[in-house]
């Protein structure tokens, strides 16, 4: 709610367009907080290349991965799946709803023509999201 409230202000304009804390205050929940304290919640550096059958970590290890649900925002880094070939001439990757057309199995959350500022917080990617899950629960579903 924070985070989509000064998203909305920074775009009208306003006090509140600034958060007063760090940002790792505001999206750093006590459910989160707590797992991170408990020693179970650890950060990873993302893959650095994908390949057909998975990715490449920064160590050089592969691994086999057989879907990426890929959360961009609003300014997509993409440049990872170049080696996919699913980046078009115009620098983006077409998708159906979420699910990228030339890779199957490649979902990209919060990625396309409706994103804007807000829609990178929890509450404006809510809605999408779940569609997404939709989406993808129903294509795995599905017979290949």
């Amino acid at each position: 709610r924070v985070l989509f409230e000064r998203a909305t202000a920074r775009v009208l304009g306003g006090p509140s367009a600034m958060p007063t804390s760090g940002f790792g205050d505001i999206v750093m929940v006590p459910p989160v907080r707590a797992a991170r304290e408990r020693g179970v919640l650890h950060a990873v550096r993302p893959f650095v290349r994908v390949t057909a059958t998975g990715v490449v970590w920064p160590d050089g290890r592969e691994e086999a991965i057989d879907r990426i649900i890929w959360c961009t925002g609003f300014r997509p880094a993409l440049g990872v799946f170049a080696s996919l070939d699913v980046i078009e001439p115009d620098g983006l990757i077409r998708v159906n709803g979420q699910q990228a057309v030339r890779e199957p199995r490649l979902w990209l959350l919060g990625y396309g023509s409706w994103c804007g500022p807000a829609s990178a917080t929890l509450l404006g990617a809510g809605r999408v999201a779940r569609s997404m899950v939709r989406q993808l629960a129903a294509w795995l579903a599905s017979p290949i």
